[in-house]
């Protein structure tokens, strides 16, 4: 008989999640949930983020040194970097689009408004406080914090994700740059580190189907106001419209590009998405993402091992579309007019705060305060506009993660093209060279 494909058994997994968390919220179990189901989706994302800087340092180090020529590198890290910010233009232009069609935030109501802030003004003013820190710093502090003064202790981080990055490139292009007989054995021990990595992957994506069961039903049994959401119903659907024109948009890109079926690009991506939909993480959800681009759509690992790290730091196409759908909303909502220039503004900044955004459930909220600060957004109604979105920003958060991750793994395979590094699929199994 045939085996269930791991994203029908991730899917379903998710909906029996949602359905016992419901079942059980409503019968007064919630706590039940949090207590003995809960944890369970908390050992799935650590053991995903256990893996994941181990897995960059590993095979970008050997996709680095793979090359044997630094220009390659070079072409490849200037078409990466241009595609996604291309990407991202688009993505935030589909939002203001949408928002400004659909003006979903005409339809909240004074009432709403008012419960809004009452449930969620103290969350909107630490997120405040967090964006205010963050405001503070010199311009040039995001290129400084990029170089670590202490590898160790970038690696002991996932937030600090770009400068473990920074310091594995230096590492692997001074691999080809000295003598090749000496760099052997080094490049043998990462060689081999980045199979282990590997097969960690599909060690842990067993336990995928009962991780995102947990998740789900956790997520339902913390939800609180249900008819909150029911109010911000209008401004959900513009972003997940926007989320889902952007889902058409890589579809069609890499079918046309590469000449792959969508069926085959969405069939391959799929137990990424659904992972990145449960946790609302792109860095958990990098080493699906690098086991599923790699195996099951034909990118060479060179392409893999650079782009993909890269992207889970600065690809948030579908955070960028969220905050210009976002700002535009509460814009709406609370009665400030936006002239063309603050729009323009909006998209600048979308595109910037997007780039350094975390790869980590929540960032996008942080930014999007910096988002509208840049337009002088008045400062008193600033506690109110966040609020407004927080009620609503973890199954946003879930949906637009889904559409990083996806992003990431287009770029990747327009990339693999355009250097001639897109192969065919070739899963590895779980057993593969082993005997009892």
């Amino acid at each position: 008989m045939k085996k269930l494909a791991l994203h029908w058994k991730i899917l379903i997994g998710m909906l029996l999640g949602f359905l016992v968390g419901f079942i059980l919220t409503k019968t007064g179990n919630a706590e039940f949930v949090k207590d003995w189901i809960g944890p369970f989706g908390t050992i799935f994302i650590r053991l995903l983020k256990m893996i994941a800087i181990p897995l960059i340092i590993a095979s970008l180090v050997k996709g680095i040194s793979d090359l044997e020529d630094i220009s390659k590198f070079s072409r490849m890290g200037i078409r990466t970097i241009i595609i996604y910010v291309v990407t991202t233009l688009i993505a935030i232009t589909i939002g203001l689009s949408l928002v400004h069609i659909i003006k979903p935030g005409n339809s909240v109501t004074e009432e709403t408004k008012t419960e809004l802030l009452k449930e969620f003004s103290g969350t909107a003013a630490g997120k405040i406080e967090k964006a205010k820190a963050q405001e503070e710093v010199g311009p040039l502090q995001p290129l400084v914090d990029i170089v670590p003064d202490n590898v160790f202790n970038a690696m002991s981080s996932n937030g600090l994700m770009l400068q473990v990055i920074f310091f594995v490139i230096l590492l692997g292009i001074c691999m080809i740059l000295i003598d090749k007989e000496k760099a052997a054995s080094l490049k043998s021990i990462f060689d081999a580190l980045n199979d282990v990595i590997m097969k960690m992957v599909d060690i842990i994506m067993l336990f995928a189907p009962i991780g995102v069961f947990a998740l789900m039903a956790n997520l339902v049994a913390e939800t609180t106001k249900p008819d909150l959401l029911i109010a911000l119903l209008s401004y959900g659907v513009t972003v997940i419209i926007g989320l889902f024109l952007m889902i058409v948009f890589y579809v069609t890109v890499v079918s046309v590009y590469t000449k792959k079926s969508p069926l085959f690009f969405l069939k391959g991506i799929a137990p990424a998405q659904l992972v990145a939909f449960s946790t609302s993480s792109s860095a958990a959800t990098l080493p699906v993402t690098m086991e599923r681009v790699e195996e099951h759509l034909g990118v060479d690992e060179e392409v893999s091992s650079f782009v993909l790290p890269v992207g889970a730091t600065i690809n948030m196409d579908g955070t960028s579309l969220y905050q210009a759908v976002a700002a535009v909303f509460i814009c709406q909502a609370l009665g400030v007019e936006l002239t063309i220039g603050m729009t323009a503004t909006i998209l600048a900044t979308a595109l910037l705060a997007s780039i350094g955004s975390a790869a980590v459930p929540g960032a996008g909220v942080i930014m999007l305060i910096i988002v509208l600060e840049s337009i002088n957004f008045p400062s008193e109604l600033l506690g109110l506009g966040i609020a407004m979105i927080l009620a609503v920003d973890r199954p946003l958060d879930m949906c637009r993660t889904m559409v990083n991750v996806t992003g990431d793994a287009t770029v990747s395979m327009l990339v693999a093209k355009s250097i001639d590094k897109l192969g065919d699929p070739a899963p590895k199994e779980l057993d593969d060279h082993y005997t009892l």
